[in-house]
């Protein structure tokens, strides 16, 4: 990649497209080169050489198909990705060998964290929920991120042989007890107000651990992004999570 970073957006008048672009034109070593919505055709992406994609579950798997068939790499913010919707991206970039793309439920480092860290404290704790809170024009529940930490939670849990956590709970006709992902119970708020927040609640005897983050500007996702432009180019492949680009990976 050049040492001018051509960036376009796709999402671009939206809340979260609308602030990457103000990011990237602040950015030192990048230019914005395109700003795409709903409808617009895509076309070459305007020679970018990175798109961020903010759209919605519904157009971003399209969107990123596209990026790669062009040969373009893509760092995307959009949640609702599934094991199916992420093979898929898989088959495109191996036949594009050097388009990386990552996907990343939550661009805040402290989001990022969290999620480190509640990963490290899964094994020591009996029981755990997630909360996470967000705005009421969120249009998918659970978060991407409180997807991502529960599996997270679900997969150092079971490499340390625990087994679910205890629930007497035989009768919950309306799902007051929440989603459960891999074995960790989720709960989901919308609330005016909010912008994104999350906490991850430990229980033993006699103790409790609260592991929590809060976005008060989605301004505070915007480091990782530049971040994550950056360096998309040096990881080809799918990569999901950005913790992989700073260090904290498995």
């Amino acid at each position: 990649m050049s040492a001018q970073i051509a960036v376009a957006v796709i999402g671009a008048a939206g809340r979260m497209g609308s602030e990457v672009c103000r990011a990237v034109e602040g950015a030192s070593g990048m230019r914005l080169v395109g700003r795409y919505d709903a409808g617009d055709d895509l076309g070459d992406l305007s020679g970018a050489d990175v798109v961020v994609e903010f759209s919605v579950p519904e157009a971003s798997l399209d969107n990123v198909l596209h990026c790669v068939g062009e040969g373009v790499h893509v760092v995307v913010g959009t949640t609702g990705w599934d094991d199916a919707k992420l093979d898929r991206v898989r088959s495109a970039v191996d036949e594009r060998p050097g388009v990386g793309v990552l996907i990343a439920p939550n661009f805040a480092i402290g989001a990022i964290l969290m999620m480190a860290f509640a990963a490290q404290a899964a094994r020591f704790y009996e029981s755990v929920e997630v909360i996470e809170l967000h705005h009421p024009n969120k249009v998918d529940a659970p978060s991407g991120t409180a997807a991502r930490t529960a599996r997270l939670i679900g997969e150092a849990r079971s490499a340390a042989g625990l087994g679910e956590s205890p629930d007497a709970t035989t009768a919950d006709p309306d799902g007051a007890r929440g989603a459960r992902i891999d074995g960790v119970s989720v709960h989901s708020v919308r609330l005016r107000g909010l912008v994104a927040h999350q906490e991850v609640l430990f229980g033993a005897e006699g103790e409790q651990l609260t592991i929590r983050h809060d976005s008060f500007d989605r301004v505070s996702f915007m480091p990782g992004v530049i971040e994550a432009v950056r360096n998309v180019g040096d990881h080809p492949g799918l990569t999901v999570g950005l913790e992989n680009y700073l260090g904290l990976g498995e």
